[in-house]
């Protein structure tokens, strides 16, 4: 809408009026800030904003507006109106909003001090490996009272650059696999295990050239054999540090597949660890999305169904399958959406309980990016989901708005309700 618009007072408005409002998407309740006046209800709540003076465009106008000597004679002083339950809607929404950008900007800074613990503690198991387990057992212990709250914890995808850290891959096993032994029901002990086995499940690429690390595949069959030796590499290193044999099961297991597939040893579904199952699931999808090559990336949508059909699921135990997609629900955390009013949204974050109701942010061009809407789905029953979608399929506009990271990282939000 031009910038010189002309002014009208709010007694000039009238049903038909296209109006602008010079306001911030909070400071009202009405879907846009500049719209054509339908009927009697938002002539009521223009007037109750406030405001001295609005725009309208004459050119996009069904009439003109009042003039001041058609405006009604002001009335005696009246009792004030009682409050007006839209006004009070958006209050709360206003109250709500604030409340939920702070916990996300608290589990931001939890997981950029969780994500440099880890690094600290890659960077320094070849020369002080004991310190280094010592670090990976304190972190492992938050976590796993964080995860056994008497509530559990909703699950968000980090939106910072600190996600793009080359060290998170651990920490997401990490939070995955937890994640994924709470829905199955572990306790504190196991739990714990679980969680240094998924920290310190790749220790033996230690041993294993850079070059062959970070190499895309294809890899020549020597070069995988040697990547394949990981897993020995890791069983020994942990056995020298004299680690629990269930963590350094994981170790020697987390690329063991059920149907005998995997290695090192082509185990099947009843030789391979509980535990070791779990960590194979959440390394594997972790692996789908953040691929060395990020061209070949799936979205978290992309991962679970793809690790749900016939040819790829009989490598997975079945009952921890299923309940990490329960886990991660339909549409997980940094996946791409669209609604089913046609907008476009990013999944911030979701709680294993409720698969269909995740946070959101929202793509609205009429909202200022840092001003971005989030919107929990709980609270808001009018708004569905329609579909998952990539980001090749989103306008440039909304996707540099939403932005995606390329490397998807997540971490727990202990305090869900």
């Amino acid at each position: 809408m031009p910038a010189n618009l002309p002014y009208i007072a709010p007694n000039q408005l009238c049903i038909g009026l296209y109006v602008h409002l010079d306001l911030s998407w909070w400071e009202h309740s009405f879907a846009f800030n500049n719209f054509k006046i339908k009927d009697e209800g938002q002539l009521k709540q223009l007037r109750t904003l406030g405001l001295k003076r609005l725009r309208y465009d004459p050119a996009r106008s069904d009439c003109e507006p009042l003039t001041l000597a058609e405006t009604p004679v002001p009335a005696p002083a009246a009792p004030p109106p009682p409050p007006d339950p839209q006004e009070q809607a958006r209050q709360t929404r206003v109250k709500q909003l604030s409340v939920l950008r702070k916990r996300l900007s608290e589990v931001d800074r939890a997981f950029i001090q969780a994500s440099q613990r880890v690094k600290t503690l890659n960077q320094s198991l070849r020369n002080q490996p004991e310190e280094s387990v010592k670090q990976a057992g304190a972190l492992v212990n938050e976590l796993v009272t964080t995860m056994l709250g008497e509530d559990g914890v909703a699950l968000h995808s980090i939106t910072g650059k600190a996600a793009e850290d080359a060290y998170v891959h651990s920490l997401n096993v990490t939070v995955l696999s937890m994640m994924l032994g709470r829905q199955l029901g572990l306790d504190a002990e196991a739990s714990h295990m679980l969680g240094m086995g998924a920290l310190l499940h790749d220790i033996g690429k230690l041993e294993v050239p850079s070059k062959v690390l970070l190499k895309p595949p294809p890899l020549t069959r020597p070069e995988q054999q040697l990547l394949e030796m990981h897993t020995l590499y890791g069983k020994r290193m942990g056995e020298k540090l004299m680690l629990d044999d269930d963590v350094l099961r994981i170790i020697h297991e987390h690329h063991e597949h059920c149907d005998g597939s995997g290695y090192p040893q082509q185990l099947r579904e009843a030789s391979i660890g509980r535990l070791s199952r779990i960590v194979c699931i959440a390394n594997h999808f972790d692996n789908l999305c953040n691929p060395l090559d990020p061209r070949v990336a799936l979205s978290p949508h992309e991962a679970l169904a793809r690790m749900f059909l016939p040819q790829y699921r009989v490598r997975f135990d079945d009952v921890a399958l299923k309940a990490f997609i329960r886990c991660m629900g339909v549409y997980p955390p940094g996946s791409l959406v669209q609604l089913e009013d046609e907008r476009y949204a990013l999944v911030l974050g979701m709680h294993p309980t409720l698969p269909l109701k995740p946070t959101l942010i929202i793509y609205d061009p009429a909202v200022p990016k840092e001003e971005a809407l989030i919107v929990n789905l709980e609270a808001e029953p009018k708004l569905a989901i329609a579909a998952s979608i990539r980001p090749s399929q989103l306008p440039p506009e909304a996707l540099e708005y939403l932005n995606p990271r390329q490397q998807l990282t997540y971490y727990v939000d202990p305090r869900r309700r």
